[in-house]
């Protein structure tokens, strides 16, 4: 017995095997890859359920959008007989019927509440301006969503837009006929806050000058030649982009802004919008001056300036009042 001890072989048989021994088929896997493309179909519809239903919220988002600013595109478009009996500044609210300004406001108070839209607050501030100033000559830097609103409050009056944009600038000409909008050139970076707050204080950054023949880096000199002849009742700064260190900033807009007050204008209302950010309100002290402002319709966020210009501007120094001998 002990010469049979040795290396042994286990053979092992696969159910399959054995099932194939006993004269039985092995299972068939065709239940499972029924189940298989069931779950995968389920998951499928759910996807396309979740697609469509995200497409159906963006186009009623869009459509709600787009209404709207049809909206306010009619009303600044539309009751062009009514206005021509206004003229200048400060008759009927914006050559609007009071009720039709009001809407408006309301309207697009209400929209503020959404991303990417002026707050309330500094939606019905700039109003009550335009309430008090409309129909008159108003300039806009920057183009957003408030655009066909400032228009349409101003019904009767020139709305002039200026944007960094030139594509957006045609976009919009395109699509809303007879707005007047031409795009600006900045050659300033936020970065730059401090050396260009320096330079403008050299003597060729005069309060009172043409900004057309101007030598001042901050002046805004390659728009149409007309627009210097203009005197603009309302100026609101709401343009270019200012929320990055390479980004043009304001601080050209907002010099320009207060040297045009203060060298046409009578009395002109200079809003600033994003007035918590260091650049807005760095040169609206600078440029616009605290004595100027306007608490009432001021907010956190909006910045609200009376200038005045010709025999009260100070053409030495922008704040402060005019030197002795030196006013005209």
């Amino acid at each position: 017995m002990k010469g049979m001890a040795g290396p042994r072989l286990l053979v092992v048989h696969t159910s399959s095997n054995k099932a194939a021994a006993n004269g039985m088929s092995p299972p068939s896997p065709a239940p499972f890859l029924g189940l298989s493309r069931c779950l995968w179909l389920l998951a499928f519809l759910a996807l396309l359920t979740c697609a469509s239903l995200l497409t159906v919220l963006s186009t009623a988002r869009a459509s709600a959008a787009a209404a709207y600013q049809a909206t306010l595109f009619a009303a600044a478009a539309s009751g062009g007989a009514a206005a021509a009996g206004g003229s200048g500044c400060g008759g009927e609210v914006g050559g609007l019927p009071r009720y039709v300004f009001d809407a408006l406001v309301q309207y697009a108070a209400a929209a503020g509440n959404a991303t990417g839209c002026m707050p309330e607050p500094d939606v019905r501030a700039i109003a009550s301006v335009l309430r008090r100033r409309a129909p008159c000559n108003m300039l806009v830097f920057g183009l957003g969503g408030e655009t066909p609103l400032w228009r349409a409050l101003n019904h009767g009056g020139r709305t002039v837009f200026l944007d960094e944009n030139p594509f957006y600038v045609e976009h919009l000409e395109g699509r809303h006929p007879g707005l007047e909008a031409y795009d600006v050139a900045y050659a300033t970076a936020v970065r730059e806050l401090p050396g260009l707050l320096d330079a403008a204080r050299a003597a060729e950054c005069r309060p009172v000058q043409n900004l057309l023949f101007s030598e001042c880096r901050l002046a805004i000199n390659d728009l149409p030649n007309q627009l210097y002849d203009v005197a603009w009742d309302v100026i609101l700064v709401d343009g270019p982009r200012g929320f990055a260190e390479g980004s043009p900033g304001r601080m050209s807009a907002i010099y320009s802004a207060a040297v045009m007050a203060r060298t046409k204008g009578t009395e002109t209302e200079v809003l600033v919008h994003d007035y918590e950010r260091e650049v807005e309100r760095a040169c609206g002290r600078e440029f616009l001056c605290e004595e100027n402002m306007v608490a009432a319709t001021s907010t956190p966020s909006l910045a609200h300036f009376r200038v005045r210009g010709g025999a009260a501007a100070n053409r030495e120094a922008f704040c402060g009042p005019p030197a002795a001998g030196k006013s005209n």
